[in-house]
C-alpha cells in the first residue's frame, strides 16, 4: 500500500515496532497503570531513592518529586474505581513516596500539607515497628 501524499510505502505500527501495539489497542487500565508506574519511578528517582545514598544523589530534587508525586496521587484517586486489583498496590506505593518525602524534607510540610495530600488526605507516619522494606 502507497501512501499518495508521499508515495512511500505505508506500514502499520506493529510492523515498524514489533512487539509494540497501537495505542487504541491499549485497555484503558493497562495505560493507567503505566503512567503511574512512571510517576512513581521518576518520584523515586528524584528522591534519590535509586542510589545508595539518597541524600547525595545527583538526581535528587524534590520540588521535581513533589511535582511528580502530586500528579500521582491524582492519577491514582481519581482512577481508582477503574484499577481493580492494581489500585492497591499503586496507593502503597504512592504512600511510601509520600513518607519518603516527608523524611527527605528539611523542613516537612504541616499535616495534610505534603505532596497529593490535597487528593488522599493526610498519609500517617510510618509505624514504628516498620523498617520500610
Amino acid at each position: 500500500m502507497v501512501d499518495s501524499n508521499t508515495e512511500q510505502p505505508r506500514f502499520s505500527s506493529e510492523w515498524q515496532n514489533p512487539g509494540e501495539r497501537d495505542l487504541a489497542d491499549i485497555p484503558s487500565v493497562e495505560v493507567i497503570s503505566r503512567a503511574a508506574v512512571m510517576l512513581l519511578s521518576a518520584s523515586a528517582e528524584r528522591l534519590g531513592l535509586a542510589d545508595e545514598d539518597p541524600e547525595n544523589s545527583p538526581y535528587r530534587d524534590l520540588d521535581e518529586a513533589r511535582r511528580l508525586i502530586t500528579a500521582l496521587a491524582g492519577l491514582v484517586t481519581a482512577s481508582a474505581e477503574y484499577l481493580g486489583a492494581h489500585a492497591g498496590p499503586l496507593r502503597e506505593g504512592l504512600q511510601s513516596l509520600q513518607r519518603a518525602f516527608r523524611e527527605a524534607s528539611v523542613v516537612p510540610d504541616e499535616p495534610g500539607q505534603g505532596p497529593g495530600e490535597k487528593y488522599t488526605g493526610r498519609v500517617p507516619a510510618r509505624p514504628a515497628n516498620d523498617s520500610g522494606a
